[in-house]
């Protein structure tokens, strides 16, 4: 070698040890900068925005909150009357005191009886953090405690119509505690506590005299061992019932019982035992009648049932099906809602591929459209019969954001928006029993909630409840780049929403690397203009920006998005393929348009269903995707539960080349870039064994990658002191070493 190459040679060397040298310099600044900003995010939650928890008074004139006082250490129950805004003290410290001791209740949790002037409160001791439930009367300031033991307790629905019982649940059964003698009755009787279980959410008759309930029998259900490391050496295990893929289900049925105990008689609906999951009972506007909504155990059948509880009679209000499903998620969006002195109802349907409002007769032969827009409701809202009105939520001409509108019970004319036109992004109400006021919450994706107090419809805006100036103020200085939203147009008229969030010093004319969070799945989307919206990831995200990466997320097909039946039912038979070619056209597509992207440099990562899309991308799109997290993912769908994955894919013996096609763990072999697998080892649902079968295939194929195991922790890895930010720092340190930041 002459002087000359070795010289060179030397010098390269020296350079490329100088320039290694700059590059851990830097990363430890990063990660030193990460670890202050992570603990902010979510040891000190200084960017959590504050919530208003207050409840309408059943009058409607006001409502209450739990408030501390200035000098006061526990809080005290108070009211605010709506129109003045004057506020009274209705249940203050001093009337909390334990009677025959010293000792003072903190309330944690509080309902209104419909008797005026009593309150059920949920309470916990101050000197032993006992905890109990206790009845205070406001008019005679009497405090007492109410039937020891109970376990369960639906807020809803405890209190009787009259306000002189309170319904609850002690290990499988139910109870009835009636205040006026401190009697306790019990309504059910299983022995023991096994597969038999008696659903708390029970529903008291209008006339107070009968209570239907729903009985779920889990016995055919296979048990499962899980380990609870009380000591490590010699670990207790337990045994808990889940329903896999292609498994037997929990059988259902419903009973009528009397109030003052007595035998249960047992509803005969018309569906095979086992076959289907109950989703409403309550009583059809009558104490004779219930409500029944049932849907089959792959939701591609759904039926409204009016049953008569003493004769048996059916009469089925309304049945739809489809060959995919329903409607996956309008259980969360539809309440029944009886108008017309009960000769009627409102329920929500995508029957013609749009989900629409319908008002449907009693007897199910006279049904009227409501909503007859080319477009989704997103979620239904209140009936305001009086006034003539059903409300709901919708968002016609973009999918990423919310608002509330209005339309005439009776069919005629079109909706109307009640929320103003001047407020992009997100909206939501929690409405007064007589829908004349609204707590009205609203945000944005770079703009914490304003809560404050409505008038409806005029929306005139009374006062301001919380404007979460705090918020506001710590996190401005973090948001120097406005989040840009933006359409992907990848052909065949799939047009898909993105946000995008830049470095704080972008500079369009170098190129960035780009890490994708990704979902995906049917569940829910990422791409929302709301201040909650990317599943509470956007300041890590923000942080993660500023580093010098641009952070994306897309929402194509399958996500829930208001675009349409076939919109959201494109993945029917195979969760995985469709959203992994789509999620890469993706960021072809953003490539292609935004010329400071670097397709070379591209990063990917998500939770749950986004850990298994992660998994789908690194392992089928390798030529995309150089760097991937993946957490808490599920590579095995056949082994995950039947409630969830069978609406989607129905059963592995159904359904054989779908579930082949969407297991991750079948294309393991594709994998060339950098991959990290975090799990929670304490998982109750999408359970260790299935991303550790990926493991296993991983090493049986010589392929590199990473593992964290988090010991005992569930599904949200909350669990442990210091798991939050220990996490987000193993995310940042591996993306940092794999995708290095910057610019080129």
């Amino acid at each position: 070698m002459s002087r000359v190459s070795t010289f060179i040679t030397c010098w390269l060397v020296i350079a490329s040890a100088v320039v290694a040298a700059d590059e851990r310099a830097s990363n430890t600044q990063i990660l030193a900068e990460a670890e202050t900003r992570l603990k902010s995010i979510y040891d000190r939650r200084e960017f959590a925005p504050a919530v208003f928890s207050g409840k309408w008074l059943r009058d409607c004139s006001g409502y209450l909150i739990l408030e501390k006082p200035k000098g006061i250490a526990e809080p005290e129950l108070v009211q605010y009357d709506v129109l003045s805004g004057k506020r009274s003290t209705v249940i203050s410290g001093d009337q909390l005191v334990v009677p025959g001791t010293s000792d003072r209740l903190v309330i944690q949790e509080f309902v209104e009886s419909p008797v005026a002037s009593q309150f059920l409160l949920h309470a916990r001791v101050s000197t032993n953090a006992k905890t109990g439930y206790w009845l205070f009367d406001a008019k005679s300031s009497g405090l007492k405690a109410i039937a020891a033991d109970i376990a369960r307790l639906s807020w809803e629905n405890t209190f009787s119509p009259k306000g002189d019982r309170l319904l609850f649940g002690r290990g499988p059964n139910l109870y009835v505690f009636d205040l006026t003698n401190d009697r306790t009755t019990p309504l059910t009787t299983i022995e023991g506590r096994g597969a038999l279980e008696n659903d708390v959410s029970a529903s008291w008759s209008p006339d107070g005299q009968q209570i239907a309930y729903v009985q779920s029998d889990s016995s055919k259900v296979r048990l499962r061992p899980i380990v609870h490391p009380t000591d490590p050496t010699y670990p207790e295990v337990s045994h808990q019932r889940f329903a896999r893929v292609g498994t037997p289900i929990p059988t259902l049925r419903i009973g009528v019982v009397a109030a003052n105990g007595g035998a249960t008689r047992w509803v005969n609906l018309p569906s095979e035992p086992g076959s289907f999951y109950i989703t409403d009972v309550s009583w059809a506007g009558n104490s004779e009648e219930l409500l029944i909504e049932v849907l089959s155990r792959f939701r591609d059948t759904r039926q409204v049932l009016l049953i008569n509880t003493g004769t048996g009679a059916i009469i089925k209000t309304c049945e739809e099906s489809d060959p995919a499903w329903v409607d996956a998620s309008y259980s969360a969006n539809a309440g029944l809602d009886w108008i017309q002195a009960g000769k009627a109802l409102v329920l929500l349907s995508e029957r013609d591929g749009w989900r629409h409002a319908y008002v449907i007769s009693r007897d199910g032969k006279t049904q009227t459209l409501l909503t007859k827009h080319a477009s989704d409701i997103i979620a239904g809202g209140p009936v305001d019969e009086r006034r003539g009105w059903f409300y709901f939520f919708a968002s016609p001409n973009n999918a990423t954001q919310r608002y509330l509108y209005r339309i005439r019970l009776d069919g005629k004319g079109d909706a109307e928006r009640v929320t103003p036109a001047d407020q992009p992004g997100t909206h939501r109400y929690d409405f007064s029993p007589d829908r004349k006021w609204a707590f009205h919450t609203h945000s944005t994706f770079d703009s914490p909630p304003v809560i404050d107090l409505v008038e409806l419809p005029e929306h005139r805006s009374v006062r301001v409840l919380e404007d979460n100036a705090e918020c506001r103020r710590r996190v401005s200085p973090l948001i120097s780049q406005p989040t840009e939203f933006l359409k992907l147009d990848i052909g065949d008229g799939v047009v898909m929403d993105a946000w995008m969030i830049k470095p704080r010093d972008f500079d369009s004319t170098k190129k960035y690397p780009v890490f994708v969070f990704v979902y995906g799945e049917p569940h829910g989307q990422t791409v929302l203009d709301d201040w909650t919206g990317g599943q509470n990831h956007s300041m890590f995200h923000r942080m993660i920006a500023d580093f010098g990466y641009l952070v994306v997320s897309i929402d194509g097909r399958g996500t829930p998005a208001p675009k349409g039946a076939a919109w959201r039912r494109a993945v029917f038979g195979s969760l995985g393929p469709l959203s992994t070619e789509e999620q890469a056209a993706g960021v072809k597509e953003l490539a292609r348009t935004r010329s400071f992207v670097d397709p070379s440099r591209v990063g990917i990562w998500g939770w749950s269903g986004g850990g298994s899309n992660t998994l789908n991308a690194m392992f089928r799109k390798p030529d995309v995707y150089h760097v991937g997290i993946a957490v808490a993912p599920k590579p095995q769908p056949d082994l995950y539960n039947a409630w969830f994955q069978e609406i989607f894919m129905r059963t592995r013996d159904e359904n054989p080349e779908g579930y082949r096609k969407a297991a991750a763990i079948n294309f393991a072999e594709g994998l060339r870039g950098d991959l990290l697998i975090v799990h929670g080892t304490g998982e109750t649902n999408t359970h260790l064994q299935i991303t550790e079968g990926l493991v296993d295939r991983l090493i049986e194929l010589g392929k590199r990658f990473d593992y964290m195991a988090y010991p005992n922790r569930d599904h949200g890895l909350r669990e442990g002191k210091g798991t939050a930010v220990h996490l987000r720092m193993l995310m940042t340190r591996y993306l940092i070493e794999h995708l290095p930041p910057g610019t080129r």
